[in-house]
């Protein structure tokens, strides 16, 4: 039986893929943080399967402590400050997780379990200011935020572990996905909410910020299997996971008030929707 080791186990990604290494009988470990209001939703059907270790990517003993425990053949990094707004408000927290957290658990994978396979979630952000549309593997890198330039950090990281120590160690640079699971702080689960809302009466109306603006959104399902399927080539490599395909915002407002038949009615900047 495959032994897997999954950080970010309490996000959308996380427990999508949980689900997946479960059904193909991986036995799975995942590190959570302890705090004191834990969060356990997306998971809550399976976390009777998971093996849980307590840890931190900014703490190096708990990550080797972790791997020992799990000798995992694959480990999924998962894990992160995940919100472009927060990383320039803490910076400095962005990095020690999203950059360093990256350094830490690959050399605790170095020292304790080298063989084991190593996937890192790095992210379109990367691309930032667009070099090029659209863009894939050989794009040029122009991070926009402390966010993408601590994921930078992670994405080179992983490479040069790679390529020194022979480790196999893969990115996967994924555009925006979606689901049920998605944080409720992202747009999509915003206008979907809120549709749901202003559907049963209890708002009147939705405020958006740019609402041209573009975004290649997939289904987070299929993303995690991508994650799973650059683990099982014959050799490490770097891949953009994406649709192909670019919507706006006002699209995905426009879809999603029809799937209810609301008529929407557009004011100013933003969005009022009345029945």
């Amino acid at each position: 039986m495959k032994r897997a080791f999954i950080t970010g186990i309490t996000g959308q990604d996380g427990g999508y893929l949980a689900e997946l290494l479960l059904e193909k009988g991986y036995e799975v470990y995942a590190l959570y943080r302890r705090s004191s209001n834990q969060r356990f939703g997306r998971v809550e059907g399976i976390l009777n399967k998971i093996h849980l270790i307590e840890g931190d990517l900014t703490d190096d003993a708990s990550l080797i402590n972790a791997i020992e425990v799990s000798k995992p053949d694959e480990v999924y990094n998962l894990a992160a400050q995940s919100f472009v707004g927060v990383s320039w408000k803490e910076p400095i927290f962005t990095a020690e997780v999203n950059a360093l957290g990256v350094t830490r658990l690959l050399e605790s994978i170095r020292l304790k379990k080298s063989d084991a396979r190593f996937y890192q979630a790095s992210t379109s952000e990367l691309f930032g200011l667009v070099q090029e549309v659209p863009q894939k593997g050989t794009t040029p890198f122009h991070p926009r935020s402390p966010y993408g330039v601590a994921k930078l950090y992670g994405y080179w990281i992983t490479v040069n572990y790679r390529e020194s120590y022979k480790m196999f160690s893969c990115n996967g640079i994924l555009f925006n996905h979606e689901s049920p699971k998605r944080g409720i702080k992202f747009v999509t689960r915003k206008i979907s909410k809120a549709v749901a809302e202003i559907y049963r009466g209890e708002r009147e109306f939705l405020s958006l910020g740019n609402l041209d603006a573009k975004r290649d959104w997939g289904y987070a399902g299929d993303y995690v299997k991508a994650m799973w399927l650059m683990l099982q080539q014959e050799e490490p490599d770097d891949f953009v996971i994406a649709s192909g395909e670019t919507h706006t915002v006002r699209e995905f407002v426009e879809k999603a008030f029809k799937v209810v038949n609301i008529e929407i009615a557009w004011k100013g900047k933003g969005v009022n929707e009345e029945k």
